[in-house]
């Protein structure tokens, strides 16, 4: 289907075995008489759901994707991390794993990173929703060691880190620094603590067996970039995008 939404593939991620998409802003977006502009994917904003809803439609046939083929998470910053083998919403999570075929596989974010990781050659995915306490709390490394569970392989797996909040735009306080290694905390170039969340889950990844060479990272901040929504930047006119990984 042919339509006016802008769509990021990761290199790594679409092949014969895995499909994967991360959604921009799409602020010139076909649908109207909308609170938040934009192909806005996420039910936890101050978006009428129906608005919403019609918008994740337009998407699953832009991705080709069934309704009862994909399982939408209800986030709350947590580090839960959930086996699926059926598409729906499941409430209380921040991750999915899934060696299913045909399904699929969506996080929602804004300044957050979405994660998603793919093993073409044993067939298992997963995706997690790191901010920085999902990040700090273990959820990219929790998301690898499931899908091994699962029977992948670290050397076969690849990642692709989306767009997020950079170094520069992301000032902490003491008490987020606290929980980062010092290595990914600036405390010299600006007046209060930064923290440079991409490198951090990079480290994580390198740490559970990753390959360098099999992390694709989009380095463009979310704060940055208008084709991007961003909670910092635009507060309660803030969608979501949504990342999405399926196996084919």
């Amino acid at each position: 289907m042919s339509s006016q939404i802008n769509l990021i593939k990761p290199a790594r991620l679409n092949n014969e075995e895995i499909s994967c998409w991360f959604t921009l802003r799409n602020h010139d977006s076909v649908q109207q008489n909308k609170f938040i502009p934009g192909l806005n994917l996420g039910l936890n904003t101050d978006e009428s759901a129906s608005v919403v809803l019609e918008n994740r439609k337009h998407l699953l046939e832009e991705t080709g994707i069934s309704e009862n083929q994909i399982a939408y998470a209800v986030q709350i910053h947590e580090t839960a991390v959930r086996y699926v083998d059926s598409g729906g919403i499941y409430t209380d999570t921040d991750g999915f794993v899934t060696d299913k075929k045909d399904l699929a596989l969506a996080i929602q974010v804004a300044d957050c990173a979405a994660v998603l990781c793919g093993d073409s050659k044993n067939k298992v995915i997963g995706v997690a929703h790191a901010g920085w306490r999902g990040a700090a709390g273990n959820i990219v490394p929790k998301t690898i060691q499931q899908m091994i569970a699962l029977g992948a392989e670290a050397n076969h797996i690849h990642v692709f880190i989306s767009p997020c909040i950079s170094l520069k735009n992301f000032e902490v306080g003491e008490e987020v620094a606290a929980e980062f290694p010092e290595e990914f905390v600036d405390r010299t170039n600006y007046s209060k603590p930064h923290v440079d969340l991409r490198a951090f889950i990079k480290k994580q990844l390198e740490y559970e067996g990753i390959k360098p060479k099999n992390i694709e990272i989009d380095d463009r901040c979310t704060i940055e970039v208008e084709e991007f929504y961003s909670y910092r930047r635009q507060k309660e006119k803030s969608g979501r995008m949504m990342g999405i990984i399926k196996l084919n």
